[in-house]
């Protein structure tokens, strides 16, 4: 991954999914990958804001990512600053996903360019950036039960930020013969 301040790996100037990933001072290498992996398979973008609790370089991500992480559009930002006046400029919307989101994700219309900001493992994000948040939102869960694991909850949110706003990649269609099994 490239470690400038806001540039972009394998960016294509033309975006099949409206809709992008954040992460918030990742500290689990695996989950980084394992969100990589995903937006690279559905054609998004995905912003890691520094500092990591990991380098580009670690086996754990790499692992995760499998050889996906060359096919991401992965943007480094250097600190949340320069992350926040980026989406600013670009005018996009932050919507964070966290715990103590006032709507439920399903709840919520996303719209194109918004971008699904995820928290620390570890510690969520601070109190600045739940108020920079233009929306805050969970996912809906059993009493009782603390959070899902951050790949897991980015996965949900995006995937129903992705059918709200059609965003899910074409498929080809592959026609097979009738004998085949």
């Amino acid at each position: 991954m490239d470690a400038g301040e806001a540039t972009g790996q394998n960016e294509s100037a033309e975006r099949s999914v409206p809709v992008a990933l954040a992460l918030y001072q990742p500290d689990i290498a695996q989950n980084a990958g394992t969100l990589i992996r995903l937006a690279a398979c559905l054609g998004a973008e995905i912003h890691i804001i520094e500092p990591a609790g990991f380098d580009a370089s670690d086996r754990n991500l790499r692992r995760a990512g499998m050889d996906y992480l060359a096919r991401a559009a992965v943007t480094r930002h250097l600190c949340w600053e320069a992350f926040r006046v980026r989406m600013q400029t670009e005018g996009r919307r932050l919507v964070l996903m966290t715990t103590a989101g006032a709507a439920a994700h399903t709840d919520f219309a996303f719209r194109a360019g918004d971008v699904i900001l995820l928290g620390r493992e570890s510690a969520g994000v601070p109190d600045a950036v739940h108020a920079a948040a233009d929306a805050r939102l969970r996912i809906p869960m059993r009493r009782g039960l603390r959070s899902l694991n951050v790949a897991v909850a980015g996965a949900i949110a995006f995937g129903e930020a992705l059918r709200q706003t059609g965003g899910f990649p074409v498929e080809e269609t592959v026609e097979r013969a009738a004998d085949d099994c």
